[in-house]
């Protein structure tokens, strides 16, 4: 089993500090699926669910553009 990613933490941490563009840049080069799914889940336990709504925004788009098919794959 692979072990949890550290990355949703530090989005977190960015957060916290009070940095939510540096946070929206993180998210829209997220590593994958697995780790922006894993930080929704983190929002509300850090009790920072819904406080940006631009965060929240930046969350959808790049699950969507993540999980959407690719109409091309490169050589």
């Amino acid at each position: 089993m692979a072990s949890p990613s550290p990355w949703p933490g530090k989005v977190v941490a960015l957060l916290r500090a009070g940095n939510p563009a540096a946070a929206i840049a993180q998210i829209k080069v997220a590593p994958g699926v697995r780790e922006l799914k894993a930080l929704e889940k983190a929002l509300p336990a850090a009790g920072l669910a819904g406080k940006w709504r631009d965060v929240d925004v930046a969350i959808t788009e790049s699950l969507q553009a993540l999980s959407a098919p690719r109409l091309h794959r490169s050589p």
